[in-house]
């Protein structure tokens, strides 16, 4: 069987998407490979695809029990023999297991770092043919990464111990350029093929909101949405039982998870998430690596992560089916102290010298200052995003807030000019606090200690507010005017660029959102933020919509019997195409998206048989436009 018929069998869909069929066709030629690939645009197909071709059997090696979990169960509801071994098995099961795998049964395997060690399952990997060796979530590997795990360290002693080296390949949706090169160099992979498809999601729609009162908004938000499943994050665990707490007094179905509940309440609360039996969940970055739910219509971070990278990787938890979802953050200055103090009490993982200690904090100082920068740039926050990335995005992208916004634009070079002059004439040695006190001639105790009344500057932007004063080195400090120190202390620091300013080379423009009280209100009651992007389930007509929540009626009564998360049954994206194609027998159920041979053999009759009920056998029109499918 090729790779077309084996992704249409298995899997359901007629064609690859962008980037999938060159890294398969690479592997298959024996060559390693990286992919670095955003969530949702189907990683896992890329190597389950050669998986499946390739003789013997191919090891995913995968961080977190619920991935491998997820992973395994969807590949068995689509035909696929896979098992998976972690921590979750008791020793007779994994003995049981690896016996099944010996005999021929797995074609993939899934299994944790921490197995490869094991005597019983390195004896069983010396003997097995293992085709090809798949690191998921391979940042983890790289200590510079925001995810670092040792435990990956263990996969390259296991690949050397090993007869015969296996094809390796690599996969990850988030990864700066040294994350990138540390990932090929560590895990020791040769000639690759290295894919970076773009880290651009273009169907969420990103936000900055800085709300009155975080709880009221978040209330607010969730009654609007509240036929939607989302996932609200929060720094600490205090935070999550607090909101989760009120929440429920409210008549919230939530569900709340972080490190600090015992196990059995983890997975009963992941469980009620995935199962849509509460479908909100509150919890710390503890939650979500690995979860493969797909409806999930919004994330909403209740403090600022620490860096883009944690950010980028939990929003993109949304919109897994390629629908629109929002990702909205709620910033407020008290989260940077936060951080810091999170950042300053991090326990280190793996042994590390000071320098290298020093090097790790300065690098976790430099994340969270272009996180800060994030919150506070009124340019196009996906641009911003792929940028940091190492991609060069669009100017506008016309689905984030920033964009949708309308600013007032001031020429605030003047001013740019005394705060260069100021920070010059104390020689570099204070944080913005300092310089913008000593600007606006403020007499604080702090001040007349370090004794910048004496400056010339002093007071020298006295006509305007201290704030004021801030929100202008915060615009220099975005456009790279300025620069901090990557230290606690996060000295004011002068760049080539602030000559040019001082030359009247370069003008600095202050963008102001238009007070709109209408908007204002609106935000405040958490309702949509401006996402112009539209859902595939938009194109449905009334009629069309009837029939769609007929579908998903049946998709929860097919879930509840067979005890799996509803989208393993089928994706919403796959209910809507059913829709608009509507299917009346099985050659027209083959041709929806997400159908293949073994799904149509589980459950096609099912889904025609309410088809057939509804529309009486007879094909009708359920959606707006000229389309014949999605």
């Amino acid at each position: 069987m090729d790779k077309l018929n084996t992704l249409k069998k298995y899997f359901g869909y007629t064609a690859f998407r962008e980037g999938q069929e060159i890294l398969i066709d690479n592997i298959l030629q024996g060559r390693d490979a990286l992919g670095i690939m955003p969530t949702g645009a189907g990683k896992s197909i890329c190597y389950q695809i050669p998986a499946l071709l390739m003789p013997g059997i191919t090891l995913v090696i995968s961080p977190l029990i619920s991935l491998m979990k997820d992973q395994v169960q969807a590949l068995n509801q689509a035909g696929v023999h896979a098992a998976y071994i972690n921590s979750s098995l008791s020793e007779s099961q994994i003995s049981r297991a690896l016996r099944l795998a010996a005999g021929g049964q797995y074609k993939i395997i899934y299994v944790a770092p921490e197995r490869l060690e094991t005597y019983e399952f390195l004896q069983f990997a010396q003997k097995a043919e293992i085709s090809m060796l798949t690191v998921d979530e391979a940042h983890c590997i790289s200590q510079w990464g925001q995810d670092f795990r040792p435990s990956y360290l263990k996969i390259v002693q296991f690949i050397r111990r090993l007869d015969k080296r296996p094809v390796i390949s690599a996969f990850t949706a988030t990864a700066t350029e040294n994350v990138k090169e540390d990932i090929v160099c560590v895990l020791g992979l040769r000639e690759p093929y290295v894919l970076v498809t773009g880290f651009d999601r273009k169907n969420l729609y990103f936000a900055v909101e800085t709300p009155a009162g975080k709880d009221r908004y978040v209330r607010d938000y969730i009654r609007e949405h509240d036929q939607e499943s989302g996932i609200i994050y929060c720094a600490t665990r205090k935070n999550v039982d607090r909101l989760y707490d009120r929440l429920l007094a409210e008549g919230v179905p939530a569900a709340r998870y972080h490190a600090g509940l015992d196990s059995e309440e983890r997975r009963q609360s992941q469980e009620d998430f995935i199962y849509d039996k509460s479908p909100v969940m509150i919890a710390t970055n503890a939650f979500g690596m690995g979860i493969d739910k797909s409806n999930v219509r919004y994330v909403i971070h209740y403090n600022m992560p620490q860096s883009l990278e944690n950010y980028y990787q939990e929003a993109g938890r949304a919109g897994r089916d390629g629908e629109r979802a929002e990702c909205i953050l709620l910033y407020s200055a008290q989260d940077v102290m936060i951080n810091r103090f999170l950042l300053d009490n991090k326990e280190q993982k793996g042994e590390y010298t000071r320098e290298e200690l020093d090097a790790i904090g300065e690098r976790d100082e430099e994340r969270l200052r272009s996180m800060i920068y994030y919150c506070l740039t009124t340019d196009c926050l996906r641009r911003y995003i792929l940028r940091y990335f190492g991609e060069k995005g669009m100017e506008s992208c016309g689905n984030c807030r920033n964009c949708l916004r309308e600013y007032e634009e001031t020429d605030v070079t003047g001013a740019a000019v005394k705060i260069i002059a100021g920070i010059r004439e104390m020689r570099q040695r204070y944080g913005i606090n300092v310089v913008a006190g000593m600007l606006a001639g403020e007499d604080r105790a702090r001040l007349r200690e370090y004794g910048v009344n004496g400056y010339e500057a002093f007071g020298s932007l006295k006509e305007l507010r201290e704030g004021e004063i801030k929100e202008i080195i915060n615009r220099m400090l975005v456009e790279n005017l300025l620069v901090m120190t990557n230290d606690k202390y996060a000295v004011l620091k002068l760049t080539e660029q602030s000559d040019e300013v001082v030359s009247g080379k370069v003008s600095v423009i202050l963008k102001k959102a238009k007070r709109d009280p209408a908007r204002e209100k609106e935000a405040g009651a958490g309702k949509r933020s401006g996402s112009t992007k539209v859902r595939r389930s938009d194109i449905l007509n009334s009629r069309g919509l009837e029939l769609f929540e007929q579908l998903r009626t049946l998709r929860a009564q097919i879930a509840r019997e067979e005890n799996v998360p509803p989208y393993i049954v089928f994706s919403d994206k796959t209910l809507v195409d059913m829709c608009v194609k509507v299917p009346l027998g099985r050659n027209d159920m083959l041709t929806v998206s997400g159908v293949g041979e073994n799904k149509f053999a589980r459950y096609g009759e099912r889904f025609l048989g309410e088809i057939q009920t509804y529309t009486g056998g007879i094909r009708e029109k359920f959606y707006f436009g000229d389309g014949d499918g999605i």
